[in-house]
């Protein structure tokens, strides 16, 4: 099939995490036989700050990188839209995309039906900025695809659109996947941006007050960071590493005993069941993984088993501490977690229950309600 994607940008993961999923599943359909277009913005924010602080090498690198990827980018006033879509079978396009884009294709699926076109959500604006979201025309869309249940039903009850389904991120184990290392270079790595104050108060709890208590070693990358957050990780005698490669992460985890993940507040508070990409990564490289608190409502993982729940800063401290004291307890979570990771969530996972849905709307009847919604395990 002809795929074609409107993306913010498949070569930078700078302050952009929806790369990391688009590029396991560009590469997952690509190695299937499909032909596989990405189309990127011209001044995409993430690759402009990227080549800011970085130059060109990182672009370079990630080519070498994902050999088989490339992506077009396009001006979004003056793209030809029949030209790129002619011939397509599934157009998606992500829910960062333009708002005047994305009611054009809208139009342009209108008067050429022959195409399945998704919107693609993994984000929280649906809560948090619903003035924006509300201001996508996607009544000529044939679906949603949202990175989680409570997602998708929020679609449904806002009447915008006719379909709606579960679609979560995964891990692209053709990158994250266990590596041995030579040496550990510390007790603990975050890999995360700071965000928009949407966790400073749980960055501080869970991962920057346990790791001065324990006397960890610990390494810190991402994007992003006030003064006042480097600060405090330099006051917890925390190394601030700054910006990483997102391929470059499996290698880093394993130069590490333990990891953590600090979901954003949206995600606790309004949009429980969804992880984010963080957590899939992590497991999926085989470093032992404790959360600070979310609620797991789908049932994506085993608590307990998988990775460790930390209800407050004193949790997480004693669970790291057990950790880092136990390797049976280390090596247990660590295999636990990779095998949830490889038999359900993995970019060909997530490739599957796309290519089923598409199937399935394909072949629905004209007679069946339009409200008709599906949700894949």
């Amino acid at each position: 099939m002809r795929i074609v994607m409107f993306y913010h940008t498949l070569v930078s993961d700078w302050n952009h995490g929806n790369a990391h999923f688009l590029r396991g599943i560009v590469t997952e359909l690509t190695v299937r036989g499909h032909e596989v277009h990405v189309l990127e913005p011209e001044d995409s924010w993430s690759v402009q700050n990227l080549v800011a602080e970085h130059g060109e090498n990182p672009i370079r690198k990630f080519h070498a990188a994902y050999p088989l990827l490339a992506s077009r980018r396009y001006n979004p006033k003056t793209i030809n839209l029949d030209r790129v879509l002619d011939e397509a079978d599934i157009v998606i396009v992500h829910e960062w995309s333009d708002h005047d884009l994305v009611r054009r294709i809208g139009r342009h699926h209108a008067s050429h039906p022959g195409y399945r076109l998704y919107f693609h959500d993994t984000h929280h604006r649906m809560i948090t900025a619903p003035e924006s979201m509300a201001a996508y025309d996607l009544s000529e869309y044939d679906g949603v695809l949202a990175y989680g249940r409570v997602l998708q039903e929020l679609y449904i009850r806002s009447g915008r659109v006719a379909r709606a389904w579960t679609w979560h991120e995964a891990a692209d184990t053709r990158i994250f996947k266990p590596s041995s290392a030579a040496r550990k270079d510390g007790d603990l790595v975050w890999i995360g941006n700071w965000g928009d104050g949407e966790r400073t108060a749980e960055l501080k709890e869970f991962l920057i007050e346990p790791c001065l208590k324990l006397g960890l070693k610990a390494r810190v990358y991402g994007v992003r960071y006030p003064e006042e957050a480097t600060k405090a990780l330099a006051e917890a005698d925390m190394e601030y590493a700054g910006w990483l490669p997102n391929f470059e992460a499996p290698n880093i985890f394993a130069r590490y005993r333990v990891t953590v993940h600090v979901p954003r507040r949206p995600y606790v508070e309004a949009l429980p069941g969804i992880p984010t990409i963080r957590p899939f990564e992590a497991l999926a490289s085989g470093v032992p993984l404790v959360c600070s608190p979310w609620q797991d409502a789908e049932g994506l993982f085993r608590t307990g088993k998988d990775y460790l729940l930390a209800r407050d800063g004193k949790e997480m401290e004693q669970h790291l501490k057990d950790i880092l004291n136990n390797p049976e307890l280390a090596r247990e979570l660590a295999a636990s977690g990779l095998e949830t990771i490889r038999t359900h969530h993995t970019c060909a996972h997530r490739v599957n229950e796309l290519l089923a849905i598409d199937s399935k709307l394909r072949t629905v009847s004209q007679a069946q309600s339009p409200q008709l919604q599906e949700t894949l395990p």
